[in-house]
């Protein structure tokens, strides 16, 4: 475990040497009690033993006076600590392969939904007449100009823009009795 000790042991200050004695005392010992508790991990480990001795150095629990026992308090931090990262970690959803299961699961929801979604619209132009139904393939679904969709459909391109208009309004209110606002 590498720790780096604050200051030096000549400029320290009376409180930086007490945190200092203290590592000294039980750091390993926590170091080794945190990593048993993590199967291991390393970073995890050293991370609890700097918050155990930042809670040390907040609340001036630095030496072991008037009979207080410091060593018991600082693993008792250490393992709360543990304990609130692990029930951090549970209440969040599970991960897998980077992504959550709800991710997953609403990609699913999103697929069923298009499809659904599909279907009404479906429904809806099948409720157009079949020169309404010819003009928005021509135009929306082929991605032409009026223009060009006249001349697809060997119409005027007036007569183009006006069917589109009022196929639009039919599919409008085609959906509306389908739920679809």
């Amino acid at each position: 475990m590498n720790v780096t000790v604050i200051g030096s042991a000549n400029a320290a200050s009376p409180e930086e040497r007490a945190l200092r004695d203290l590592y000294m005392a039980h750091g390993p010992a926590l170091y080794t009690y945190v990593l048993r508790m993590l199967s291991g991990d390393t970073h995890r480990a050293e991370d609890v033993v700097q918050e155990t001795l930042l809670r040390c150095w907040n609340t001036r629990n630095l030496v072991d006076d008037e009979g207080m026992a410091v060593r018991p308090w600082m693993f008792r931090v250490a393992r709360n600590l543990v304990i609130d990262a692990h029930r951090t970690r549970m209440a969040r959803p599970l991960e897998i392969n980077g992504e959550t299961w709800l991710d997953e699961w609403s990609a699913e929801v999103d697929d069923i939904e298009r499809m659904l979604s599909s279907v009404v619209v479906q429904q809806a132009l099948d409720a157009l007449t079949p020169a309404h139904r010819d003009v928005l393939r021509a135009t929306f679904f082929a991605d032409h100009t009026t223009r060009q969709a006249a001349e697809a459909l060997n119409i005027p391109q007036g007569t183009v823009k006006s069917r589109v208009y009022y196929a639009l309004r039919v599919l409008k209110s085609a959906l509306e009795e389908r739920g679809v606002r």
